[in-house]
């Protein structure tokens, strides 16, 4: 019985084929190559066509078929994963109104902080958890006060994962977890937040019906079963955002358990079962994967927007004649500190962490005589590391103090040097796994179809690969230094 798995990333769509038996990985595919383009209109403006999703998955799906190891009528249920936050809007035939505003999108900023303070700072942090600052609903807003030829089409919104469920069965769902990553969801009231559909002028006619996170989502339409080569009317069975999904696939389910991930976003990802918030909202708490009215499972998310994407960026710059992997190795000739070389990583629009600035990359103390190549490619992994370090210290006021991180083998994490840099700068563990999110997926389906009892089920196979402890302390005053810089940046900004 096989499970497959697609993970909708801004970069590119990567799909998986798990065996529920052996809860191992038959076969995957990532489509395409190059990085996805972002579409920037205006300056911290970012877009995507849904439509190129759905092209990158039915290619992704096929690149994997073909490989001839599995057959694709054997696949029983479909899981997704995609990234968080992005607006995608629809008409009464399912058809696109617009590009999707993604999630590193800065526009609706004011929108959301007007929001925080007129229904209360207060009442959004007890109810929301969290502020309505750059998430979905404000989003929504801006389209309806700047096009509103294009609101008064829409029959229904969805998250991104909701629109290749939608292409893939003919079907609009949501769940609790969704409507909490778009702040549509009051955690008081167990419902739709009447405090932002009330001040926004949202009707509630433009939601999908709300469904489990595990459960079914809809069945494979026949045309589409056609041309992927599988079975018509198999389940949809799970969809989550990618954190809470990434957290699922290295079984971080329960209070106090926390993942990371350092994809085009770096992410630490706690669970609690209180309602907890930030009252300034700089980390931000979301319905989990297992959330139910009786058992309150709760994401605590700390977001850097720009890690891999600033790697990416880097590599292009500076490495292009380079693979990823080399300029890994490159960076480990530069000494720690990289001699003075300090970047602050927050060019990708506004960071959540930093209420909500954007403060763009800073690249400081450069020595013309003394830093190479390969001083950048560590100063960009140390600066990256310095980061997750800050925001871990929020979480940390904010009363959660994890013991060890769980994170799969995968991105930066691919760097010795980044790990060990990680674990160093925050004096927490890590333990690596090879679990991914399309693996994580393709499980979370295997749930959501009953195949396992549980997720304990899931991922009882699941095997650690390497456990990170701390070395030393020596990294210490290069944090320091770096906060330094990053609070004259933010004092300058103001």
């Amino acid at each position: 019985m096989l499970l497959l798995g697609i993970d909708i990333g801004t970069s590119s769509v990567k799909v998986s084929v798990v065996d529920a038996s052996t809860q191992k990985t038959v076969a995957t595919a990532q489509y395409p190559d190059m990085e996805s383009p972002i579409t920037a209109l205006q300056p911290g403006w970012a877009e995507q066509s849904p439509q190129m999703w759905w092209e990158q998955t039915q290619k992704a799906i096929e690149l994997c078929n073909s490989s001839k190891k599995y057959n694709p009528l054997d696949i029983s249920a479909i899981g997704i994963a995609y990234q968080m936050h992005g607006l995608v809007l629809v008409d009464k035939d399912q058809k696109l109104l617009r590009d999707s505003i993604i999630w590193c999108d800065s526009r609706a900023v004011e929108i959301g902080e007007k929001a925080f303070d007129t229904i209360g700072r207060e009442q959004c942090l007890s109810h929301l958890l969290n502020s309505p600052g750059n998430f979905t609903a404000s989003k929504l807003a801006w389209v309806k006060q700047n096009e509103p030829e294009v609101y008064g089409q829409i029959d229904k919104i969805m998250l991104p994962g909701d629109f290749i469920a939608m292409k893939l069965s003919g079907e609009i769902t949501t769940s609790i977890s969704a409507l909490s990553e778009g702040v549509f969801f009051d955690f008081q009231t167990n419902s739709l937040s009447k405090d932002v559909i009330e001040y926004y002028g949202f009707s509630e006619s433009l939601f999908p019906s709300i469904q489990p996170v595990f459960s079914n989502h809809g069945g494979v339409l026949a045309s589409v079963a056609q041309q992927l080569g599988l079975k018509a009317g198999i389940p949809i069975a799970y969809k989550a955002g990618d954190q809470p999904n990434n957290a699922l696939s290295l079984n971080v389910l329960n209070p106090g358990e926390v993942a990371a991930t350092a994809g085009t976003s770096g992410v630490i990802y706690g669970v609690s079962d209180e309602l907890t918030y930030d009252p300034q909202s700089r980390v931000n708490t979301f319905a989990h994967v297992n959330y139910t009215e009786q058992q309150k499972s709760l994401g605590v998310l700390l977001c850097i927007n720009g890690t891999g994407s600033l790697y990416r960026w880097t590599k292009n710059l500076f490495g292009s004649a380079v693979s990823y992997t080399q300029m890994n190795e490159l960076a480990t000739k530069a000494p720690l500190g990289s001699d003075g070389l300090r970047i602050l990583p927050f060019g990708n629009g506004a960071e959540r962490m930093l209420n909500n600035e954007q403060i763009g990359v800073h690249l400081q103390n450069i020595d013309l005589n003394l830093h190479t190549q390969a001083h950048i490619f560590r100063a960009v992994q140390e600066g990256i590391a310095c980061a997750f370090r800050y925001g871990v210290d929020i979480m940390r006021e904010n009363g959660m103090s994890p013991n060890i991180i769980r994170a799969g083998k995968a991105n930066l994490f691919l760097s010795d040097l980044f790990a060990q840099t990680f674990v160093n700068a925050t004096g927490i563990p890590v333990e690596l796994y090879n679990n991914d999110g399309s693996v994580g997926a393709a499980l979370g389906a295997g749930i959501g179809a009953n195949i396992f009892a549980s997720p304990a089920e899931a991922f009882a196979k699941m095997e650690r690969i390497q456990v990170i402890e701390p070395t030393s302390t020596s990294f210490e005053p290069v944090y320091q230094e770096w906060k330094t810089l990053l609070k004259k940046q933010l004092k300058s900004n103001q």
